[in-house]
């Protein structure tokens, strides 16, 4: 009788545990989701002044199909990594790479993008044609992304960094940089834009990697956000996001 009582008293523990896990969970505050202040076409602010692009639109469909509340919490590139190991985000998106030294503070959900780096030049450039091509030269970078260990490796003159890679691509259209390098999917998008008709980007992709959505290390989110990436790429949502803002499916 005394074991039953027992039996009883750790099922009704347990019950009153889980219950309190299960409201302490749905009656937590929104989550707090990381984006870079101005990286198009993946996170930038709108005419409408609501920001916008890929990966804001990526995160909202995510976040209907495991129904969750989010704020978006804009900031610098650099301070997104930082703002996870803190505790004060929950999510980041901002075309990261998923490399082994991030891998080693947070957690990556599954990959949802595949990029390289481009190299972008004046348009009357004519003696750098790709990556091995900037040794001895300046050249134009975004502070704490993948591009800036690589460039290193290449040789510059100066690598100029830069907070913000508009202000990157600015230099070079400007003649302050030889070049500057960067993610291709924002290089390409500059050179048809703003850029269009004073710079021009050369040679193929290097360092080919894919981005991943950051998440704090052992966040019970990873999986719920893995299951609703392959949700949207298996019914074709994400197909329909990409080719809306790239002009064409994913390869």
């Amino acid at each position: 009788m005394r074991k039953s009582f027992l039996r009883r008293l750790l099922s009704t523990a347990t019950a009153i545990a889980m219950l309190f896990v299960t409201v302490g969970f749905s009656a937590a505050a929104e989550l707090r989701v990381g984006v870079d202040t101005a990286f198009v076409p993946f996170e930038f602010k709108g005419k409408d002044g609501k920001y916008t692009g890929f990966d804001v639109e990526l995160w909202d469909a995510i976040a209907k199909r495991i129904d969750v509340d989010y704020e978006l919490v804009p900031m610098d590139f650099n301070g997104l990594i930082p703002g996870l190991t803190t505790g004060n985000l929950d999510v980041v998106l901002a075309a990261i790479f998923i490399t082994s030294e991030r891998e080693k503070a947070i957690d990556f959900s599954h990959p949802y993008f595949r990029a390289g780096l481009k190299v972008m030049v004046p348009i009357d450039n004519t003696d750098i044609n790709g990556p091995a091509d900037l040794k001895g030269k300046v050249v134009a970078v975004k502070t704490g992304t993948a591009t800036v260990p690589y460039a290193e490796t290449l040789g510059v003159e100066k690598l100029t960094k830069f907070p913000n890679i508009d202000q990157a691509y600015l230099e070079v259209a400007t003649g302050g940089a030889d070049a500057a390098m960067h993610d291709t999917p924002n290089v390409l998008y500059y050179v048809k834009t703003a850029g269009e008709g004073r710079v021009k980007a050369v040679g193929a992709d290097v360092k080919a990697a894919y981005y991943g959505i950051g998440l704090q290390q052992g966040s019970p989110l990873r999986d719920q956000v893995n299951i609703a990436l392959l949700e949207m790429q298996e019914d074709g949502e994400y197909d329909q996001l990409y080719k809306k803002w790239f002009g064409t499916l994913p390869e």
